[in-house]
């Protein structure tokens, strides 16, 4: 018999994201380098609809890979898992025309307590980096 036989809707909307992330970490399992959390789920989870990834100025092209943590720390590759990746071009800041928004299409629930974290595969230029902001509901009022 189903557990549960009634839709999960989201009690609010939540959108959350990162500050400027430049630093290259190249590790496959997120316990390295500098992961920003781009969603944490609330004490009775969340869903992610989707990733965005916007180029603040001139950024260098690179990949940006998204992990799954458990809540705990990030230094234990137990606790993380290399959930996605995607392709950022590289960018070149302008005042004539928008710079290009990358979709990463999440849908997923998450636990309490989980976080969606992001890392960039190569060093970024100064005056450039990625934004990344997470798009989802919290089920907590």
């Amino acid at each position: 018999m189903a557990a549960n036989t009634a839709p999960i809707f989201s009690a609010k909307g939540d959108i959350e994201w990162t500050t400027v992330q430049t630093a290259a970490n190249t590790t496959y399992d997120g316990t390295i380098g500098t992961p920003q959390i781009a969603f944490s789920a609330s004490i009775d989870g969340g869903f992610v609809q989707r990733l965005r990834f916007k180029a603040s100025g001139s950024a260098t092209a690179t990949v940006a890979r998204v992990f799954i943590n458990n809540g705990q720390s990030t230094g234990s590759a137990a606790n993380n898992v290399l959930f996605d990746e995607i392709t950022l071009a590289v960018t070149t800041a302008t005042q004539t025309a928008a710079t290009a928004v990358y979709e990463l299409p999440l849908n997923i629930a998450l636990p309490a307590g989980y976080r969606i974290l992001t890392t960039l595969g190569t060093l970024q230029t100064a005056g450039g980096g990625w934004y990344t902001v997470a798009v989802g509901g919290s089920y907590s009022l």
